[in-house]
């Protein structure tokens, strides 16, 4: 298997605002970069569920993404966040505090996974 990273795309009945695929496509290009040997999921049909699921060597991760720290969340999406955040890594990710959730889904994968963000993140 090659050594560069996988992206795969589920497309749902739901659009998104532009401004958030346009982040979400550029986080996608820097999960990539990131994480070269990863497993990366566009997450687009189940209404709740995070928008980008990441499989890397070291365990998964969860990451919902938002345009903002202020954007509404949808039904279910707070749950599916906390639940998946118990198992292995997720959280909400804006542009501004896409750094530390970066810098804490890196140091999740290196340890196998004790950082955790709060939950209001």
């Amino acid at each position: 298997m090659s050594q560069s990273s996988i992206f795969c795309s589920f497309r749902g009945d739901y659009g998104m605002a532009s401004l958030e695929s346009k982040f979400q496509s550029d986080l996608v290009k820097q999960l990539e970069k990131i994480f070269p040997t990863a497993i990366i999921f566009k997450n687009e049909g189940k209404q709740g569920l995070p928008d980008i699921t990441v499989l890397h060597e070291n365990g998964w991760a969860l990451l919902e993404c938002k345009r903002s720290k202020d954007s509404r969340h949808q039904p279910n999406q707070d749950y599916y966040v906390n639940k998946a955040n118990e198992m292995s890594f997720s959280s909400f990710i804006y542009p501004e505090n896409q750094e530390e959730v970066l810098d804490a889904l890196q140091q999740a994968f290196r340890t196998g996974r004790e950082t955790r963000l709060s939950e209001s993140e």
